[in-house]
């Protein structure tokens, strides 16, 4: 069966199945290409006739994942200039009145794409959900400090626009929006709470594995902007780059990103650039960033929007074991300075090295070095930037929540732990081998469906009525939900971890 629905461009013909209408593809911005190249997402033209969403539509220019990357993360889209894109799984069409989730994909501001996540189980269960493509890499945070920045991020209100003025015809309420994304995907969530062109587009946002940190300043953003005209051998202007074949512009990129990792020299590539390892990420432009995004939640940006954030408790386990870089962290990486080593060292995070290891020493009992700095990067990259914002936002008269994910993967020997995005199959219900879940193969045979019942309908609920089921986080005990196979609330789970960090992250 088909379903057609009419949007402000045009007409769309979607498909039919077990009462949900999927419509896959849409574009909600122009092809970035040619006179659209490296700029600001440019409004759609109009189409006659009746426009197929039967398939996904193409991704933004990315460098393709290695072939184990690949497998835990499946991408059905190929790329392509109509690479802005959104897919929606809705169970109804009109006035329905629903609620929306939005859902911004992770992928280290590098790669990633809607097409990798199926919404249906949302549609079950009475939400539109809408996944979106954006910009990655120079293509969307490229800047040279000529007045243009943060085009992945300006794709992503130009898509939150979009679904404001279309998604009552798919069933959805406008007025009832939840962003909702991890990793780099709930990164963006935390930027554009504090983003004043993103004002008014949402109501509620639910970061996984992200906050509102992870930006950085001008100066090292066009630091990285003259690097990368100078592996392409051409003038450090928009222009001139613009002008470069697209698979040259990859491929400079992952000559450049190679060098940062072989030689991470804060001299070179700035502090920032150096403890995240990602030359691309949103910048501080002082227009559509003002400003970092944690300063402006602490300055009470976003305070009229429900938060929900979390993290799983194991998250850089995935990076260290998959890639077997845990047998070969020493006590010497842990303490070395940071230009000598391939992995990042205390130094890179600013921390007092002595005073840190003896405190996760004591944390975590005959732990490997590999383990600590594991632990170390899982606190420095997710759950400091999570506690900062929920400890900004509960502050304000609007819904704060917390969670952690707790649930440990039986892959490599259970050695994983909860580890990063293993909390995606389970927040979408997608367990089933079908729906080809992100880190499929990490779950296991026998993933814990019941698991998946109560944390789908968390954010289900949530994205309903701001209300995720167990208290809300306040600072005089920041109640904690603990997801595992037998959940519960725990107060204050990471207090000395908290303290440790305070005034470095």
């Amino acid at each position: 069966m088909n379903a057609v629905v009419r949007t402000r461009h045009g007409e769309v013909r979607g498909s039919v199945a077990d009462g949900v209408n999927t419509f896959k593809g849409i574009p909600y911005a122009a092809p970035p290409f040619g006179a659209n190249r490296l700029r600001p997402p440019q409004p759609v033209e109009p189409w006659s006739g009746v426009r197929d969403a039967l398939t996904f539509g193409p991704e933004a220019p990315q460098l393709r994942p290695d072939p184990q990357a690949a497998a835990l993360a499946p991408d059905p889209a190929v790329p392509g200039e109509d690479c802005l894109n959104l897919n929606i799984w809705t169970p109804d069409l009109g006035s329905a009145g629903l609620p929306v989730m939005v859902w911004i994909p992770g992928g280290m501001f590098e790669v990633g794409s809607g097409a990798s996540y199926n919404g249906s189980r949302f549609a079950r269960d009475g939400v539109v959900c809408v996944t979106i493509n954006y910009r990655v890499g120079a293509d969307g945070f490229l800047y040279l400090g000529d007045g243009t920045a943060n085009l992945g991020l300006l794709d992503q209100v130009a898509a939150l626009e979009w679904v404001r003025e279309n998604v009552a015809a798919f069933g959805g309420d406008p007025g009832n929006v939840t962003i909702f994304g991890q990793s780099a995907g709930a990164m963006s969530v935390g930027t554009l709470l504090a983003t004043p062109r993103a004002d008014g587009l949402f109501r509620r946002a639910i970061a996984q594995s992200g906050a509102a940190h992870q930006v950085i300043s001008a100066a090292t953003a066009q630091r990285v902007g003259r690097y990368l005209a100078q592996q392409l051998g051409v003038e450090a202007t928009r222009e001139a780059i613009a002008a470069v074949p697209v698979e040259r512009l990859l491929a400079a990129q992952a000559e450049l990103k190679a060098q940062l990792l072989a030689h991470p020299d804060p001299e070179r590539w700035g502090d920032e650039v150096v403890a995240s390892t990602l030359p691309w990420q949103p910048v501080i432009d002082g227009d559509i960033i003002p400003a970092r995004p944690i300063d402006r939640i602490v300055a009470r940006a976003g305070a009229d929007i429900d938060v929900m954030v979390g993290t799983n408790t194991d998250e850089w386990r995935l990076f260290v074991i998959a890639s077997g870089a845990i047998e070969r962290i020493t006590d010497q990486v842990l303490t070395g300075p940071v230009v000598d080593y391939g992995y990042q060292a205390l130094a890179a995070y600013r921390l007092p090295v002595e005073t840190a290891l003896a405190a996760y020493r004591a944390a975590y009992p005959g732990a490997s070095p590999g383990d600590l700095l594991a632990a170390i990067q899982t606190d420095w990259w997710c759950r400091l930037p999570a506690l900062r914002l929920a400890d900004a936002h509960a502050t304000s008269a609007s819904a704060t929540y917390m969670y952690e994910f707790a649930w440990r993967s039986p892959a490599f020997n259970g050695l994983l732990g909860a580890c990063h995005a293993l909390e995606i199959a389970f927040v979408f219900d997608t367990l089933a081998k079908e729906f080809k879940p992100m880190l499929g193969p990490l779950l296991g045979s026998d993933p814990p469906q019941q698991l998946a019942d109560t944390v789908h309908a968390a954010w289900v609920a949530f994205a309903t009525n701001g209300d995720c089921g167990w208290p809300q986080y306040e600072l005089s005990r920041r109640a904690t939900m603990r997801f595992d196979t037998t959940s519960e609330v725990v107060d204050d789970p990471r207090s000395a971890e908290r303290a440790l960090w305070q005034g470095v992250r």
